[in-house]
């Protein structure tokens, strides 16, 4: 499969940006809430009219649904596919386009395209058991679910939150528990070995990335950040954990601002849109990006946009890559 198109990715990245959006009630600068009342979903005994198999659930928003204890033919439209690899499931179907560039992507083989918007005829020729959807339009959960049982997934809370309740859904509790405590003894052993390496107790760091328009951003509750701002990893700046403490997975900003945001480190998440890559480039030839510590020290960091995800697949890959992005792997 190519990499990312950039009409594609722009589509995508629109998808993030508005469904973040309507997840809060902060008005412009609204973003994903970071956990705060994510899902809480709720397991009460099978109703008597329902197959022995199905048990009932409670998505995200309050739907109660019957759904299979073990689901076989999964379609899933969101954009952390890559919690179902790391728990060995490949959904029947799932927006290819979302998965293009991801770390996930040589796992999409097989996997049919049900597009984005998702696409309904394409769904249901699939016949799945179960549909997974990230979405928030009432209107296209009551038509998924005239196909089959579908739950609305919360994919932006944190993965100590998102995993164990994936793994509810897919009838793979043991697993996700299992999976979970094995990265978050791993994670810890990579902060200790790049605290080893030199890492300072109490390091700020910030992730910047551009959006078309000319639009700068902060990213605070969702992707790379919530890596990165673990128990054992980077301190976030005051100005970036007022914008988490409000429930936000981001913020726009104005270049302006840019010196109260950035950190000791910074990473720049690099832009697949030109538009937004050219913005990217003339904000780093400018006074205030050269005057900032973090460039003056030599502590910024790019990374690929589509690789900076915080879908469990991703997360597994940055406990390597993080370590040699920094430039201190103990070597």
């Amino acid at each position: 499969m190519k990499y990312m198109k950039q009409p594609v990715a722009l589509l995508f990245l629109m998808f993030l940006m508005s469904t973040l959006l309507l997840a809060c009630s902060s008005g412009d600068n609204g973003a994903a809430a970071t956990g705060n009342g994510s899902n809480t979903a709720a397991v009460s005994p099978s109703a008597s009219s329902a197959s022995e198999a199905d048990w009932t659930y409670t998505d995200s928003v309050g739907h109660t649904v019957q759904i299979p204890a073990h689901p076989e033919r999964i379609v899933y439209s969101g954009e952390t596919y890559g919690d179902l690899v790391a728990l060995g499931v490949k959904a029947v179907g799932y927006p290819l386009s979302m998965g293009e560039g991801k770390m996930f992507e040589d796992q999409l083989g097989g996997v049919e395209d049900v597009e984005f918007p998702i696409n309904l005829e394409k769904t249901l020729e699939l016949q799945p058991d179960l549909i997974i959807y990230a979405g928030t339009d009432e209107a296209d959960y009551e038509a998924l679910s005239k196909i089959a049982p579908t739950v609305i997934f919360d994919t932006f809370a944190p993965l100590e939150e998102r995993m164990p309740e994936i793994g509810k859904i897919l009838g793979k509790s043991d697993e996700a528990a299992a999976w979970l405590d094995r990265y978050k003894t791993a994670e810890a052993a990579m902060w200790q070995q790049l605290k080893d390496a030199g890492l300072q107790e109490g390091e700020t760091a910030s992730v910047f990335t551009y959006y078309p328009g000319d639009r700068l951003y902060v990213m605070a509750g969702t992707g790379l950040p919530q890596m990165l701002y673990e128990e054992n990893g980077f301190t976030p700046p005051p100005a970036v954990q007022k914008v988490i403490d409000e429930g936000m997975g981001f913020q726009q900003i104005s270049l302006e601002v840019l010196e109260e945001f950035a950190g000791d480190r910074i990473f720049i998440l690099t832009p697949v849109d030109q538009e937004a890559q050219v913005s990217t480039e003339t904000m780093k030839q400018s006074p205030i990006w050269q005057s900032l510590p973090a460039v003056k020290n030599g502590k910024v960091y790019t990374m690929d946009i589509m690789k900076s995800s915080s879908d469990a697949a991703t997360r597994n890959w940055l406990l390597d890559e993080i370590p040699n992005i920094l430039g201190q792997t103990g070597k």
